[in-house]
């Protein structure tokens, strides 16, 4: 590829309706810039996707005063992941925590779909009004990082060199495209300790920050494979998430109940009273919409049958269902599980 051939640049912003448009002609990002060239239009696309990112995470903090936090937190000359959680998330008590999990694939924190904010603009691909809307109603939050598995070695000056931040105009300054065609070498990806999947991102926030909370009822919204991930910590940490959490959205779940939970009765009781799924659909929103190979738990229509619009879709919806399980959580009192309790008190009495 001739570097005279690569003049374009990356000049886009948000505009007042949180739609990223092009800041000469004010039209909506186009994939198929060079016509008919995927491998460069793929690393056009791949450049944006970073800059969304490192941009969203400003927001996080800027805007919504979440805390970066490294992981692992003993960690220092290695690479490491983040993620953001609220500043009194872990010391605040008798409120509830609201834990984001989103899909797999190139997102990062604080974005439901990369694609969606591209092409549908940050109220509807990014979690911003998600935490927003947590935030009104008093909630902490953490905004887990699932994604965020390798550093590539290749591509870390590479990157740094593509990021001009000015959050103040909500912009996302330009830059040339010959720095990222450059892009195209072999990678060298080190693994993150401590997150090197979703499944082990989600166990250590969980086991270092999560379960250390006292006095809180947790909520958990999870997009996609994000189910799959939080049903593989209810397996590893049983009694601990069903004493803590009162309540799950699942939103279009890739999660198996036979194969991940087996013929536990006792899981099966517990989600069958604490989750809840929003499906794509055809049908209007909150209509229930059961399928044959799900029936674990209540499903409805989220509203929409695009799987990354799912989560804007449903939004309210899951607030309005979270405010419920919550009132009745507290007219009920749940506590630990009848089974638990009766053989701690046997063990006491033939003490």
């Amino acid at each position: 590829i001739e570097q005279s051939d690569l003049l374009e640049e990356l000049k886009y912003e948000f505009n007042e309706k949180a739609e990223l448009r092009h800041t000469e002609t004010q039209r909506p990002f186009v994939f198929n810039y060079y016509k008919n060239v995927l491998e460069r239009n793929s690393k056009r696309y791949q450049a944006l996707g970073h800059l969304l990112a490192q941009y969203i995470y400003e927001l996080l903090e800027k805007v919504c005063k979440l805390q970066k936090v490294y992981i692992p937190t003993e960690a220092d000359k290695e690479p490491r992941s983040f993620f953001f959680m609220s500043e009194r998330a872990l010391t605040s008590h008798h409120s509830v925590l609201l834990v984001l999990l989103q899909d797999h694939g190139v997102f990062r924190a604080g974005q439901w779909s990369q694609q969606a904010i591209i092409h549908h603009g940050l109220q509807h691909g990014s979690q911003i009004p998600c935490i927003q809307m947590a935030l009104q109603a008093h909630y902490d939050v953490i905004v887990l990082n699932p994604n965020d598995n390798f550093v590539d070695l290749k591509m870390e000056n590479e990157w740094k060199g593509l990021l001009t931040q000015n959050i103040g105009s909500s912009s996302l300054k330009m830059v040339q495209a010959e720095n990222f065609f450059s892009l195209q070498q072999p990678l060298q990806c080190i693994p993150k300790r401590c997150s090197n999947t979703p499944e082990e991102h989600m166990a250590y926030i969980w086991d270092y920050f999560i379960s250390k909370t006292e006095g809180k009822d947790v909520a958990f919204i999870v997009h996609g494979y994000g189910g799959l991930v939080f049903m593989d910590l209810l397996v590893r940490r049983k009694w601990e998430v069903m004493n803590k959490v009162y309540a799950v959205a699942l939103i279009d779940s890739e999660h198996h109940v036979g194969h991940q939970l087996g013929s536990d009765v006792q899981l099966l009781a517990w989600i069958r009273h604490h989750c809840r799924e929003w499906v794509t659909s055809p049908k209007p929103l909150d209509k229930p919409a059961t399928t044959v190979l799900k029936k674990e738990f209540p499903m409805v229509s989220a509203g929409t049958e695009k799987h990354n619009l799912a989560p804007s879709s449903s939004l309210r919806s899951i607030f309005k269902y979270f405010k419920k399980a919550l009132k009745a959580k507290t007219t009920t009192n749940y506590s630990r599980v009848p089974i638990v309790t009766r053989s701690c008190t046997k063990r006491k009495q033939s003490a």
